[in-house]
């Protein structure tokens, strides 16, 4: 039987078009109300996808668990239908990154990497050879991914195949340097070009994009999980033999870069020399490391928003300085936010600890709209779609079981939903003004809101987070945008049936409450 857990809430609040008598004063500046305009001729980046990645719990639970709690698992992530009542029955991401693992699970204890839930098998069975049947368990969840319409699908390593790293293991030993020796770079790019060859081929899975490494700047010595450190000269050499074998098969696979570890190492080099500013290492013609022309790779950068989320100032600040660093690109770039879960521990939350309710909720919510709003995200993924941890790392929750358990959903499942389910492929970021005249940096403790439009501005969503204790009365009003006359309201809050709710109709110029410690969208999209 699927058991079904969501947070409980004590206090019972209704979206209302009567204005509420406890207001936040603070929140919206000492106005009434808090006055939202969607500006229509003020638009921002293109959104890309909404996504979240198979490691690790997948390989698992695709592979032994029964269907159904599968079924349930993959229409929480990946579903647009909606139940009898008309809400929705999943977030709708249209991104999923496989983990295109290093082999270590087939090396069991001997690979040193204790938790084998963190272990993850390989393609590779040896230099050259293949197992085509591996990763079943992964493959599950990327063929139920795109039968609910998801069709962004990209690879990522964390170590080459322990084939062919230098000391046999998926960690590192120095903690220096790339686990992988120059004279296997061209081994390394046609494994990865087989691997997108064969999951087409077998599975109708086509990778729009292949990581080749993931968070550089770190040592990865602790055999906690696979993982390498990389140099910026070390990954422009690979890349530039992997784009050369992508191309002569004339793979559709472009290469993502550089999977910075933290936002900041994108613009400076902070403690790690040879592995940070790396915009400028990789995408200006001067660098001696430059790859930007290339033909397969992608133009974006890939970042972490690890560990640069708090203090609240110092946030805004790291996104500012991204946003500045990619527009100042010689290369023009797209900021893509490739992996994000609560791993600090500060005043507000702790990544230690499961927490299948609003304080998580929120403070991702915080993390997805400074990065949209202030770094110009163009796509914002998620780190473990499916966790069987005590930690803060998960969408969907399972019991730590191999075989069979319980499955549990998340109000941070249904806080990112709020974006991945309403804001789709192609649409725009635009401007709101409000009538505190608040800018984005500056709400990010009250009530933080941004919009989108589509590129005939025919659809149109607007997401609102209320981080404070109060309700917070709210009007709309439409600037260069058609009447909308068929908005809906969608509520996330503390109260268990409030996932992603489908509230009613919403009007624009009509005034509403938004709950305390909550999240709302207002959309025509269906």
């Amino acid at each position: 039987m699927i058991k079904y857990t969501r947070a409980l809430s004590f206090v019972f609040l209704l979206l209302t078009a009567v204005a509420c008598n406890k207001t936040d004063t603070d929140t919206i500046s000492g106005v009434d109300h808090l006055g939202l305009t969607a500006l229509g001729n003020q638009k921002h980046q293109t959104i890309r996808n909404f996504g979240a990645s198979d490691a690790w719990s997948c390989q698992f639970i695709g592979k032994n668990w029964p269907e159904d709690k599968k079924e349930q698992i993959a229409d929480w992530l990946f579903s647009m239908e909606r139940d009898e009542e008309g809400n929705p029955k999943g977030i709708g991401l249209t991104a999923w990154r496989f983990n295109i693992g290093g082999g270590s699970a087939e090396q069991g204890a001997a690979s040193g990497i204790g938790d084998e839930w963190r272990r993850a098998e390989s393609f590779m069975t040896a230099p050259g050879t293949y197992d085509w049947s591996k990763q079943e368990g992964q493959r599950w969840f990327l063929r139920a991914a795109q039968s609910r319409g998801v069709e962004t699908f990209i690879g990522f390593v964390n170590s080459p195949p322990v084939h062919l790293t230098k000391n046999g293991m998926a960690f590192s030993s120095n903690g220096q340097s790339w686990n992988l020796p120059p004279q296997l770079y061209e081994a390394y790019a046609e494994y990865l070009a087989e691997v997108a060859e064969n999951l087409a081929s077998l599975d109708g899975i086509t990778l729009s994009a292949i990581s080749p490494f993931n968070e550089p700047q770190w040592d990865w010595t602790n055999s906690g999980q696979e993982g390498t450190p990389a140099r910026n000269s070390e990954m422009a050499a690979a890349i530039r033999v992997i784009n050369e074998a992508f191309e002569t098969r004339n793979l559709p696979t472009r290469i993502e870069i550089p999977e910075t570890a933290q936002l900041n190492y994108l613009y400076e080099i902070d403690n790690k020399p040879e592995r940070g500013s790396q915009i400028e290492a990789f995408f200006d013609p001067q660098s001696p490391d430059y790859v930007g022309s290339l033909s397969h790779v992608a133009p974006k950068v890939a970042a972490h928003s690890y560990f640069t989320t708090w203090p609240v100032d110092q946030m805004a600040a790291t996104r500012l300085q991204v946003k500045d660093a990619v527009a100042g690109s010689t290369t023009p770039v797209e900021f893509w936010m490739t992996e994000y879960c609560p791993l600090e521990n500060n005043s507000y939350i702790n990544g230690n600890g499961r927490d299948l309710g609003m304080l998580t909720a929120l403070y991702v919510a915080r993390v997805i709209f400074s990065d949209l709003t202030l770094a110009n995200a163009s796509a914002w993924q998620w780190w473990l779609g499916v966790s069987p941890y005590d930690y803060k790392d998960g969408l969907v929750y399972t019991d730590y079981d191999k075989f069979d358990g319980n499955i549990y959903d998340s109000k941070t499942l249904w806080a990112l939903g709020h974006f991945s389910r309403f804001v789709r492929p192609g649409m725009k970021r635009i401007s709101v003004s409000r009538n505190d005249f608040r800018q984005a940096e500056a709400t990010l403790e009250s009530t933080m809101s941004t919009a989108f439009v589509s590129e005939d501005d025919s659809i149109f969503t607007m997401v609102i987070i209320n981080f404070s204790e109060n309700t917070i009365p709210m009007e709309l009003q439409l600037d260069g945008l058609p009447a909308y006359n068929d908005l809906k309201l969608y509520l996330t809050d503390a109260l268990s049936d409030h996932n992603l709710s489908d509230r009613g109709a919403f009007k624009v110029g009509n005034r509403y409450v938004i709950p305390p410690r909550s999240i709302v969208t207002i959309t025509n999209q269906e």
